[in-house]
């Protein structure tokens, strides 16, 4: 048997390995460098979950939204006249009344009786001035008899001095007896003149004399007017013609003078009171127009008035309804309300985007025609309610998504299926 010598192969075996292994780590760090290369597949968005709108070029309204209620521009709170306690409740919201419409009843035994008293003490101030005028005219026709009966005595007085004059001219009598004669005739006109002022003076004095019996008079009949009016008053009326509103008493409370009992409103004459942001109601001014939507029809209407201060975070801006109310408006119902504030003839424009403010910058996905919409940059200018002018990042006809997408903040292209 023959040995043949066999050949060492480890050196080519192992060189046969290590190219192997080169030639597999070379494949691999090419597919790793090719697959690093490749773009990630983007996200999928269905049409339908976002809204798509396309930049326009032309017209813009600006308007300011609100929302409120309608309130009656004629209201009136009837208020309770006297203390009482609810009686009857007559008549319930949503009634229709005159002003002589009798709403609550209300009863308070003490005022009856005190119009009672009332009266008697009118009647007793009534019988003290009439007695006190009797007296007084008693004793001014007093004065005027005295001075009637001093003039009688002072003509016999006089008769009796010219009887003498004569008696003495003739020698009859002494000058002693002419001279008493005289001056009894004399002191009799002195008393006539003095009575008579006396009787002018009483006269005149008449009228001041009665003036306390005369106010205390006054006084008990406006007490008693006050009373009764306070008695009918315990009968709540409607006093305007309406629509009862609301009753703010139940069965058997007790109501206090001033407070008020129902309230009647007109509804045919409402207003609009919209509550809008502070931020956004700087530019709304007296006079514009708005509109009105109550759900079941749009009024259209101007602004009346604007509350100069701000209550949480809104202003409260009343509308005056210029057209005809719908069917089924009432106070107390809920609107919603547009202001228009500014027209622009010729802007660059599109629908409001879920997110951006006026004049600040947002990221939106705008559509490239290929099925997919990539990340731009986009300055916002004015906005309105459902506009907002584009300053700056699109373009006419530029299809932009104004949903909110912030579920995709991490990827700047996505498509749309």
């Amino acid at each position: 048997m023959v040995d043949f010598a066999r050949p060492d192969l480890s050196a080519a075996h192992r060189r046969a390995r290590l190219f192997r292994g080169g030639v597999g780590l070379a494949v691999v760090a090419v597919v790793s460098v090719a697959v690093s290369q490749l773009t990630p597949a983007a996200p999928v968005v269905e049409r339908g979950a976002v809204w798509i709108d396309t930049v326009k070029r032309g017209p813009m309204v600006r308007d300011v939204p609100g929302t409120g209620t309608l309130v009656p521009e004629d209201l009136r709170w009837i208020p309770a006249v006297a203390e009482g306690r609810v009686e009857r409740i007559i008549l319930r919201p949503g009634a229709r009344v005159e002003p002589n419409t009798i709403l609550v009843e209300l009863s308070n035994p003490d005022l009856q009786q005190a119009v009672r008293d009332t009266a008697l003490q009118v009647q007793s101030a009534e019988a003290q001035l009439a007695n006190r005028r009797v007296e007084l005219e008693s004793a001014v026709l007093a004065t005027q008899s005295a001075v009637a009966t001093l003039e009688s005595e002072a003509r016999e007085a006089r008769l009796d001095a010219d009887a003498d004059a004569a008696l003495f001219e003739r020698g009859l009598t002494s000058a002693q007896a002419l001279r008493t004669r005289r001056a009894r005739a004399d002191n009799f006109d002195q008393r006539v003149r003095l009575e008579r002022q006396r009787l002018v003076l009483q006269q005149s004095t008449v009228t001041t004399q009665l003036a306390i019996p005369i106010a205390e008079l006054d006084l008990q009949r406006a007490a008693l007017a006050q009373k009764r009016t306070q008695l009918v008053g315990l009968q709540v009326r409607a006093g305007v013609s309406g629509v009862l509103q609301q009753v703010l008493v139940e069965l058997g409370a007790r109501v206090s003078p001033g407070a008020n009992v129902v309230r009647v409103v007109d509804p045919t004459r409402l207003k609009a009171e919209l509550k809008v942001a502070e931020t956004r109601a700087k530019d709304i001014q007296v006079g514009l127009r708005a509109s009105i939507d109550t759900r079941n029809g749009v009024i259209p209407g101007r602004v009346s008035r604007i509350d100069p201060a701000a209550t949480g975070g809104t202003v409260t801006v009343d509308v005056s309804l210029e057209g005809a109310l719908p069917k089924g408006a009432r106070p107390d119902l809920t609107i919603d309300g547009t202001i228009e504030i500014d027209r622009l003839a010729d802007v660059v424009y599109m629908g409001r985007p879920a997110t951006g403010e006026e004049s600040g910058t947002v990221q939106l996905f705008r559509l490239d025609g290929t099925g997919h919409a990539v990340r731009v940059s986009v300055t916002l200018g004015r906005t309105s309610v459902n506009a907002v002018e584009i300053c700056a990042g699109l373009k006419p006809g530029d299809e932009v998504i104004l949903s909110n997408m912030s579920t995709w903040d991490t990827v700047d292209r996505v498509r749309i299926k």
